[in-house]
């Protein structure tokens, strides 16, 4: 079955967990390693020729316009991951929309193709932000990656649909693909990526991932960062829960990485819900 592989493109220091201690304005003062971790995902991925969707910040993009052309020159799809990773629930729809006009617009310069996806910093769209979905379909987005049905301090709508499906949204329609959970002893458990794939055994996730293969017959959706594979990044100061959630077993990811994309099937998000007949033709793109 072919499941979706998906990349955002952040930097360390612009995580939404450390916004209270660097602010936007700053962002310029810190040591940037996106472009190096970047290249290295594209040099792992190149050698089992796999190919996904880079969610990938406007600030990076303007800042590293070389990094976005060789991730569409090698066949991935660029997507949006927001300008400057500000969580949609704290954003006005007026600033939500020009945030969304402004990513869009470098990146479609930068790779010359329609960018059609949507990821939300820190899965931020929630019931609180869940009026973003309207403006994302006026905008010409034909999907959404941003809704995790799970409860949690930052983010999640507990009881959201598990699997991707069209939506029907005021003046149109858009196609959710939830990040994936496991459905075990009436618990609802995210093994979708990031810091839970570096906190469950990895065992434990090729095992979740496959039950929602073969059991559930429905595809898994995966999320990395560059940085994820980067464990001498510097340490940014933060409370102890935070500097732990974001460095649990960073120098275990890229093994990880490795494996988990010879045991399973993946592509890019267009090809996913094309394959799943959820699509228009404008999604089949390049």
């Amino acid at each position: 079955m072919l499941n979706a592989l998906t990349i955002d493109v952040e930097d360390y220091y612009q995580v939404s967990a450390f916004e209270s201690s660097v602010r936007f304005d700053d962002w310029g003062t810190f040591e940037s390693r996106v472009e190096r971790n970047t290249q290295r995902m594209l040099e792992i991925l190149a050698e089992v020729d796999v190919r996904a969707t880079f969610f990938t910040l406007g600030y990076v993009a303007d800042r590293h316009p070389g990094l976005v052309k060789a991730i569409h020159a090698a066949g991935h799809e660029v997507a949006s991951h927001g300008y400057a990773h500000r969580l949609v629930y704290n954003m006005t729809p007026e600033g939500f929309r020009e945030d969304l006009k402004k990513t869009k617009r470098v990146l479609e310069d930068l790779t010359g193709s329609p960018v059609l996806g949507y990821r939300a910093a820190s899965y931020s769209i929630t019931e609180q932000s869940f009026w973003s979905l309207a403006i994302l379909v006026e905008e010409g987005f034909e999907y959404d990656s941003s809704i995790f049905p799970i409860r949690h301090d930052r983010y999640g709508i507990s009881g959201f649909p598990r699997f991707p499906h069209r939506m029907t949204i005021e003046g149109g329609s858009l196609i959710e693909y939830p990040l994936s959970t496991l459905q075990l002893a009436g618990a609802v458990i995210p093994v979708a990526g990031g810091g839970y794939f570096r906190l469950f055994p990895y065992g434990f996730t090729r095992w979740a991932l496959r039950r929602i293969n073969f059991a559930e017959k429905q595809p898994v959706i995966m999320y990395l960062h560059p940085w994820e594979i980067d464990p001498d990044q510097p340490e940014m100061p933060s409370s102890a829960l935070t500097r732990w959630r974001h460095r649990v077993n960073l120098d275990k990811t890229e093994g990880r990485f490795r494996s988990l994309i010879r045991d399973f099937k993946f592509g890019p998000v267009r090809e996913v819900i094309k394959s799943l007949g959820l699509t228009r033709d404008s999604v089949s793109h390049s």
